[in-house]
């Protein structure tokens, strides 16, 4: 069993450690995380997770290192670790940190991954796009299975790896903004928050899972729900009348942008 070092458990990192716990990938005892405050991630120490400040330690004794810290702190860390990396796995789930500056510091000498996923890994519903460097069959089959295990994995090519940010990280920020507006358009409309809610977020799940089982374009299953004259039709003409799909492609092209 490889042993596991993710690298600032902040939200992602957390996520991260909470999902692999989970899914049974490896064992809490087989998790080395760290902070710079190792007090604000002690309930990972209750679990049997090894939880220390010291980043070399924990690159030193793992075969397999998450990189999770924010982007600023990123080159000061490698610089911290590369010599603890030879022959082992590095992956790094950093924002707008590119696979050539990570092998700068490194001097590929260990192989390099960037992977995108979103904070439902931490309940193994994670979308989580790829993309490697200097890496043989054998170790991108064992990233990709430790993502599988934590949702939906896409192998990309890395000059798309800012897109899948924004689609699928953000991404989670808009699917609950739209489950939001849902909810208060329920209360609006005779039910109480909770009751809202619960029906908003599992319609929202419902019709992804449809999308997922069924490999469906998602007009394939609105044309079932759109009878002549109907209701369904009557709501989605006018929200698209008020710009529902322009805005929400806008946003997303507008997160592009500032992440580019």
């Amino acid at each position: 069993m490889k042993k596991v070092a993710i690298l600032g458990c902040g939200n992602l990192g957390s996520s991260i450690i909470e999902g692999l716990i989970a899914s049974d990938f490896c064992k809490p005892t087989d998790i080395i995380a760290t902070r710079r405050n190792p007090e604000n991630i002690k309930r990972y120490a209750d679990l049997g997770v090894t939880v220390i400040s010291d980043n070399k330690k924990a690159a030193n004794e793992s075969d397999t290192i998450i990189l999770a810290v924010k982007p600023f702190q990123a080159i000061e860390v490698l610089n911290q670790i590369k010599d603890e990396l030879t022959g082992k796995i590095l992956i790094s789930v950093v924002t707008g940190v590119l696979l050539k500056d990570i092998s700068n510091v490194v001097n590929e000498n260990c192989s390099i991954f960037r992977a995108m996923p979103n904070t439902a890994i931490a309940i193994q519903q994670s979308m989580t796009c790829i993309s490697a460097l200097s890496s043989n069959a054998e170790q991108l089959a064992y990233v990709k299975n430790l993502f599988s295990v934590l949702g939906k994995v896409a192998i990309i090519d890395e000059k798309l790896m800012d897109a899948a940010t924004v689609l699928g990280a953000c991404g989670i920020a808009y699917a609950m903004r739209y489950i939001r507006a849902n909810i208060q358009g329920g209360i609006e409309i005779g039910f109480d928050a909770q009751t809202a809610g619960l029906i908003a977020a599992q319609t929202v799940k419902g019709a992804s899972e449809l999308l997922l089982q069924k490999g469906l374009h998602p007009e394939q299953e609105i044309d079932k729900v759109t009878t002549p004259k109907g209701c369904t039709i009557a709501g989605l003409n006018e929200m698209e009348h008020q710009g529902f799909s322009s805005s929400l492609i806008k946003g997303i092209c507008a997160s592009y942008a500032k992440i580019a």
